[in-house]
C-alpha cells in the first residue's frame, strides 16, 4: 500500500494539532483543597488582624512602636556566593534579593536577575514574619509589618554569619528573629518571644509573602502568560499539590474569617506555599511534621497578592521563652538544588517545577537529559544524545513498524488488483484486504504505535525545554547561545552573512524569515517522506507535499532546543527506516521519488 507511511505521517500531524487545540481549550484543572474555617489569626501586608476569644477576626490594629518611612529605614546586607541584597529593619522584611548566577539576557553587560523588590518599587515583592496576638495580647503588643527592629548580633547576613533582630514592647515581651541562609537559596528564620511580664500570653507565629500588582487589573510585570506554563500560587498540603493562577486568585470569594478574598488550606502535617514564576520561586516552609494554616489572598483595593502560613498559637508563661523555626526558599528552580531540599525533608518539593500532565514522562526525560549533560557539558549535544537513546529504546517497535511497511509494499500489486476487482464497492474491497492481511500475517496498524508513542514524548520534551531553568540561556555552538529561545539566525540576513540584524523573535516577520534550524527541520521531514512514492490520490499528494514546509514555519518560533530534537529525530528515523526496509528486501528509491516529485502530471484531453 503506497500510502501507508504517508497516512502515518498525516496522523502524526493531525494528532499534534488536536493535542495543541486541547491544551488551549481545556487547560489542566487546578488542584485545590476545600477551604476550612480559620482557626487562628490572619495577616495582611500591612496590618495584623487579631482574633477574639471565640476565634473570629476582630478589628485590625497596627503596632504602635517606632516606625520609619521605607526609604529611611536602615538595612542589613545579604551576601552569599549565589545571592546578594538586603533586608529592611522596617518590619524585618526580606525585600531586596538578586540572583548572582543568572542574567536577565544573554547580552553583554546584562544585569543579574532581581527576585525581590522593596516597598515603593513598581511591583514590590517581599517576605515578612511576625506574631498574630492571641489571649492576653493586643495588636500593639506585637511587632507589626512596619515596626522598626534593631540588630542585636551580626553585621551582614551570609552563609556562616546569621543575624539576630530584636524588638521589645512596654509590657515585658521581648521578640527576637534570627535569620540564617545556606549556600544556595534557603533562609532559616527562628522567631522567639520572651515573656518577662506577670501574666500568661498567647500568640501565633506567621510568615507571609506579598506581591504588589500594578494597573487596574493588578497585573504583574514579567509574566509569560503562556498556557503550557503555570505562574501564580503553588503549594503542597499533606501530599496534595495546589496550583492557582493569578487570575483565579483575583476571582476568589470573600472569606469572612480572613476578611479578604482568600482560599484557606488546613495542613495537618507537611506542606508549603508560595509564588512561582517561570524560573524563580519564593516559598514559605514550616517545619516538617507541623500543623499550620496556609492561605492565598488578594487585596483588590491595594492590588496585593499574598500567601501566608500561620502556625498554632503558642502559650508563653511568665518568665518563659518560646520559639519556632521556619524556612523561606527564594531563588531559582534548579532541579538539583530543589531535589536536595526535598531529600532534607521538604515534602514533594520537586513538584514545584511545572512537570505538566505528562509528568510520568517529563520527569524521567529531564533526569536523563540532565545526566547526559553532566557527561557531555553541552546541552545541544545532550539533546541529540537524548534523541539517540529514545530512538534506541523505541527501536524494537520501530523495527516491527518498518517491517510491516515493507510487507505492505510487497502486497501492493495484490492490493491494486483487489481495488480494480471491487470497483466502487468499498465494503468488498475492505473485506478482501482484511482477508489478504490475515493470509499474509500483516498488521496494517503496526506502524502506528511508534508514532503514537512519539507524540507524548515530543510534548514532554517541549515541556522540559520550556519550563526547566537548566535549558534557560543554555548555549550550543556559534549563534545558538540560548536553546530555550527561538533560532536567532534568519534568512533575512543569510544566516548572519549580511551586515544587518534579523527580525526580532516576537515579531511577525520572524515567522516568515525563519532561521537555519527550522529550514533543516523542513528538509529532514521532506527527505523522510521521499522514502516512499507520493500518494496516488491528488489531494493526499498535495497535503504531503506542503506538510514539511508548513511544519517548518509553524515550529520556527519554538525553542531552538526542541527544533534540534526534531531534526535529530527525523534524521535518525530516516536512517532506521531505510536500513530496516533494505534488510527486508525492499530498496527505497529516494532519489527516484525526489525526481518524480518535480515532474508535472500530464494533462489529459477531454473527450
Amino acid at each position: 500500500m503506497d500510502d501507508q507511511n504517508k497516512n502515518l505521517i498525516l496522523a502524526t500531524a493531525l494528532s499534534f494539532l488536536v493535542i495543541l487545540v486541547w491544551f488551549v481549550l481545556f487547560p489542566p484543572p487546578e488542584q485545590t483543597t476545600v477551604p476550612s474555617e480559620a482557626e487562628i489569626a490572619a495577616v495582611d501586608g500591612n496590618e495584623v488582624q487579631t482574633p477574639s476569644a471565640a476565634g473570629t477576626v476582630g478589628e485590625a490594629t497596627t503596632a504602635a512602636e517606632e516606625t520609619l518611612p521605607e526609604e529611611q529605614a536602615p538595612r542589613v546586607e545579604i551576601n552569599t556566593p549565589r545571592l546578594k541584597g538586603s533586608l529592611s529593619l522596617s518590619g524585618g522584611r526580606i525585600d531586596e534579593l538578586f540572583l548572582k548566577d543568572y542574567k536577565v539576557s544573554i547580552d553583554d553587560g546584562a544585569p543579574i536577575v532581581e527576585l525581590l523588590y522593596p516597598v515603593g518599587s513598581e511591583s514590590a515583592y517581599y517576605a515578612v514574619y511576625g506574631w498574630a496576638p492571641g489571649a492576653g495580647v493586643s495588636g500593639t503588643d506585637v511587632p507589626g509589618p512596619n515596626t522598626l527592629w534593631s540588630v542585636e548580633s551580626g553585621e551582614s547576613l551570609g552563609v556562616d554569619t546569621p543575624i539576630t533582630l530584636k524588638w521589645e514592647n512596654d509590657t515585658g515581651l521581648t521578640f527576637r528573629r534570627t535569620i540564617s541562609v545556606d549556600e544556595n537559596y534557603m533562609f532559616t528564620v527562628t522567631q522567639s518571644v520572651e515573656n518577662n511580664s506577670a501574666s500568661e500570653v498567647g500568640m501565633a507565629p506567621y510568615g507571609l509573602l506579598a506581591r504588589h500588582g500594578i494597573g487596574e487589573d493588578g497585573d504583574l510585570p514579567g509574566l509569560k502568560n503562556f498556557f503550557i506554563l503555570h505562574e501564580g500560587v503553588i503549594g503542597m498540603a499533606d501530599g496534595t499539590l495546589a496550583e492557582i493562577d493569578y487570575g483565579d486568585v483575583r476571582d476568589f470569594d470573600i472569606d469572612p474569617n480572613e476578611r479578604a478574598q482568600a482560599e484557606v488550606f488546613q495542613v495537618k502535617q507537611d506542606g508549603w506555599i508560595g509564588f512561582t514564576d517561570h524560573y524563580w520561586m519564593t516559598t514559605l516552609i514550616p517545619e516538617a511534621g507541623t500543623a499550620f494554616k496556609a492561605a492565598a489572598k488578594y487585596d483588590a483595593r491595594r492590588k496585593i497578592y499574598q500567601t501566608e502560613t500561620v502556625l498554632p498559637t503558642l502559650t508563653v508563661a511568665p518568665g518563659a521563652t518560646e520559639e519556632v523555626t521556619t524556612q523561606l526558599f527564594a531563588g531559582a528552580k534548579e532541579w538539583g538544588t530543589i531535589r536536595e531540599y526535598q531529600s532534607e525533608g521538604v515534602q514533594k518539593f520537586i513538584d514545584s517545577i511545572d512537570w505538566g500532565w505528562f509528568f510520568f514522562l517529563t520527569k524521567p526525560i529531564f533526569w536523563l537529559l540532565h545526566n547526559i549533560n553532566v557527561l557531555i557539558g553541552n546541552m545541544g549535544w545532550s539533546i541529540i544524545g537524548l534523541t539517540l537513546i529514545i530512538k534506541a529504546i523505541l527501536l524494537p517497535l520501530a523495527f516491527k513498524s518498518y517491517v510491516s511497511m515493507a510487507k505492505m509494499k510487497e502486497l501492493q500489486p495484490q492490493m491494486e488488483a483487489l481495488k480494480e476487482a471491487a470497483g466502487d464497492d468499498r465494503q468488498k474491497m475492505q473485506q478482501g484486504m482484511m482477508e489478504l492481511y490475515k493470509k499474509e500475517k500483516v498488521n496494517p496498524a503496526a506502524g502506528c504505535l511508534p508514532i503514537l508513542l512519539q507524540i507524548p514524548i515530543f510534548f514532554s520534551l517541549y515541556k522540559v525545554i520550556f519550563v526547566t531553568i537548566e535549558l534557560r540561556q543554555a548555549p550550543w555552538f556559534g549563534p545558538f547561545r540560548d536553546l530555550s529561545a527561538p533560532d536567532p539566525t534568519s534568512i533575512m540576513n543569510l544566516f548572519g552573512l549580511l551586515p544587518w540584524a534579523g527580525p526580532q523573535p516576537e515579531s511577525f516577520m520572524a515567522l516568515i524569515f525563519i532561521g537555519i534550524l527550522p529550514l533543516l527541520l523542513g528538509i529532514s521531514m521532506w527527505l523522510q517522506q521521499k522514502l516512499n512514492p507520493a500518494p496516488t490520490d491528488p489531494t493526499q499528494a498535495m497535503i504531503f507535499a506542503w506538510m514539511p514546509w508548513v511544519f517548518m514555519f509553524m515550529l520556527g518560533s519554538f525553542a531552538s532546543g526542541l527544533v534540534v530534537y526534531w531534526i535529530a529525530n527525523n534524521t535518525i528515523t530516516f536512517a532506521q527506516q531505510y536500513l530496516i526496509m533494505r534488510s527486508q528486501g525492499y530498496k527505497p528509491d529516494v532519489f527516484g521519488n525526489i525526481k518524480s516529485g518535480f515532474k508535472r502530471t500530464p494533462k489529459t484531453d477531454d473527450k
